[in-house]
């Protein structure tokens, strides 16, 4: 099983600056690289301090600049947000700037908040329409000379410029949750991502189950790769591991209440919580993050994601993002790759 980091730049108030954020961020993708993480993550959200990611090209080619050997994956751009052309453009074009090191993922979205200012009207059922119509597009467009009739899109023959390194295109990748996501990816040939978010063991079992399903329903299609995201925290004591779970309980109910567009947003951040807000999300208790997440003491995380490991994932993917000062972030990843990964060097 491979690893991978996932990571955006995460803002609750104005105690550092967007640049101080973004150099800890390349700093952390730097550490990665050193450590021998195969890829790193950066996603599309818009208008949130929450996280600063508006085009994940422009981070990844700037850190395309700063690495030379870790992948460098869009975890992911929003399908309804783009047209076709140009996202074959973009991602051509990031990796040429990454020497062949580009993958791209690719989501339906999830932020009502987004959809109302971007796309108003939107909703998960029509974006996901959307991608259904975009992947397929992109492949044929990676091609080159290609025309397209869609509901959503319509164009004249086209090659998209430039053309990517990568032939006939970088690996793709689906958020997929749900069964028929899991069949689609499989069945145009996408790699899957998946997470659990906080929801424990049993919905990464499942979750494997959806993709083995889909495997088994596309039989001439070659294995794709599966890569399970989640929370990661490694600690050397049991102090360190309650103050993370203590975090990743804010982070959660943070993410809720931006993901059902809850609280109201100022100047880009969320309206801070109270201790009634966080009491009404009984599921992100610090108790559960310490059981449903990946938290704790270096053996403890490797015997998880043994468990992982057996289950056929083949990337598991650091997320980083966490509430936590940068300090605990760099710590616990550099506890990761020292005391972690080399159980999984075979």
């Amino acid at each position: 099983m491979k690893f991978s980091l996932f990571l955006q730049i995460e803002r609750y108030d104005e105690t550092k600056s967007q640049s101080e954020l973004f150099d800890e961020m390349t700093e952390l993708v730097r550490i990665a690289e050193e450590g021998g993480i195969e890829t790193a993550w950066i996603g599309e959200h818009h208008a949130m301090e929450f996280t600063i990611a508006p085009n994940p090209f422009i981070n990844l080619s700037y850190l395309a600049a700063k690495t030379s050997k870790i992948r460098l994956g869009t975890g992911n751009v929003i399908a309804p947000f783009w047209h076709p052309i140009r996202l074959a453009g973009e991602a051509g074009m990031t990796d040429i700037a990454s020497q062949g090191r580009l993958d791209l993922g690719i989501a339906r979205g999830a932020y009502n908040f987004e959809y109302e200012r971007l796309m108003p009207g939107l909703d998960a059922m029509s974006a996901g329409a959307r991608m259904r119509e975009l992947v397929p597009a992109v492949q044929n467009l990676f091609r080159g000379d290609y025309e397209h009739k869609g509901e959503f899109w319509s164009f004249p023959m086209t090659t998209p410029q430039p053309r990517p390194i990568q032939q006939p295109h970088p690996p793709m990748w689906i958020a997929a949750r749900d069964p028929n996501s899991h069949d689609f990816a499989v069945r145009n040939g996408c790699n899957v991502q998946v997470t659990s978010l906080a929801s424990g063991d049993a919905e990464v079992a499942s979750l494997m189950d959806r993709f083995q399903t889909a495997c088994a329903a596309n039989p001439e299609v070659p294995r794709p790769k599966i890569m399970m995201l989640m929370h990661t925290f490694v600690g050397e004591n049991e102090a360190e591991l309650d103050d993370a779970a203590q975090d990743l309980s804010k982070f959660y109910c943070y993410f809720s209440k931006c993901f059902k567009n809850e609280k109201p947003m100022h100047q880009g951040f969320v309206e801070s919580l109270t201790a009634e807000d966080i009491a009404s999300f009984p599921n992100y208790a610090p108790e559960l993050m310490r059981k449903n997440l990946v938290i704790g003491q270096p053996q403890d995380v490797i015997q998880r994601l043994k468990a992982y490991e057996s289950l056929g994932f083949d990337q598991y993917s650091f997320w980083i993002d966490s509430h936590m000062s940068f300090e605990r972030k760099k710590k616990s990843l550099e506890l990761f790759i020292k005391e972690v990964m080399p159980a999984f060097n075979g």
